[in-house]
Order: C-alpha cells, then sequence, then structure tokens
C-alpha cells in the first residue's frame, strides 16, 4: 500500500468513499466515541474543520467500540451525538474496529506507518492521525492531545 489514498470506508449513511476524495487535502483521522471523557473533543475538532477546510483541511471520523464499549449505539445515535449535540459537520463513517484481526484497513495501514508507544496499538479513543497533502501519515497524537494543541502544526502542514 503506497499511501492513504488507496484506501476506501463507508460513511455513516451507509455509502462507499474512496480517500482518494480527499487527495490533495490535510486529513485528520480520528477514532471517536459518543460516551468517552474525550467526546467534548468532537467541537474542538469542528472548530479546526471550519476555521481550515477552506485551506484544505478535512476531519474523518471513525466511531469505535473497543474502549470501554464507549460507542455502543447505531448509527442513528452515533449521527445524534455528533451533529447535534456536537454540531459535527466534518465527514464520520461507520463504526470500526482499530485493533485486533477485525480491523479496519484504515487503521492497519495508519499503524503500520505511525506505530506509536504501543507498537502498533492504539491506546484510547480519540488517537489522531494527520495525513498529507499526498497521502502520506505525519504525525500521530494521543488522545489527550486536544485538537486546539494540534492548532499551529496543522496551520503549519498547510502552508507547505
Amino acid at each position: 500500500m503506497n499511501t492513504f489514498h488507496q484506501l476506501t470506508a463507508t460513511s455513516l449513511s451507509g455509502q462507499l468513499v474512496s480517500m482518494a476524495d480527499y487527495a490533495g487535502k490535510l486529513i485528520l483521522v480520528v477514532n471517536t466515541a459518543s460516551h468517552c471523557g474525550f467526546t467534548p473533543q468532537y467541537a474542538g475538532l469542528e472548530t479546526l474543520y471550519k476555521k481550515f477546510a477552506a485551506s484544505g483541511l478535512v476531519v474523518l471520523g471513525f466511531p469505535c467500540n473497543q474502549f470501554g464499549k464507549q460507542e455502543p449505539g447505531d448509527a442513528d445515535e452515533i449521527a445524534q451525538t455528533c451533529h447535534i449535540n456536537y454540531g459535527v459537520s466534518f465527514p464520520i463513517f461507520e463504526k470500526v474496529e482499530v485493533n485486533g484481526a477485525a480491523a479496519h484497513p484504515v487503521f492497519r495501514y495508519l499503524k503500520d506507518e505511525l506505530p506509536g508507544v504501543l507498537g502498533g496499538r492504539i491506546k484510547w479513543n480519540f488517537t489522531k492521525f494527520l495525513i498529507g497533502r499526498d497521502g502520506k501519515p505525519l504525525k500521530r497524537f494521543a488522545p489527550f492531545t486536544t485538537p486546539k494543541k494540534m492548532e499551529a502544526l496543522i496551520l503549519a502542514a498547510l502552508e507547505v
């Protein structure tokens, strides 16, 4: 696999989406959960998205129920949390697994490219991956790294 852009994922509404649709954009992939201590980061992610979308940033949310069963809902419940509670307008995909044999290809690829401190595992919800406009992963962020703390790096990556 050469780049992120060769992958696909299914949107929360059931549509197959090619990551090639985001070629030329700076991409922030996040594994999310609706009932997590980090869930309020949805608001910060939305702020980043709105602030930098016109400059080429896209945020992609991937709900995951692997950590403390903090994303138990179906697509409608996930959509309600994202859209109604946090005003999320960035793309949200169907619930996925990020670790183990059934890990989604997006996360298998990102963990291979940016293994992190757990040697290829994701520790918790709201782990974030920044992917360059060329589809190459640039940086991995821990769950506790808030979107606000990422802003300067995102701005610098957009200006490259």
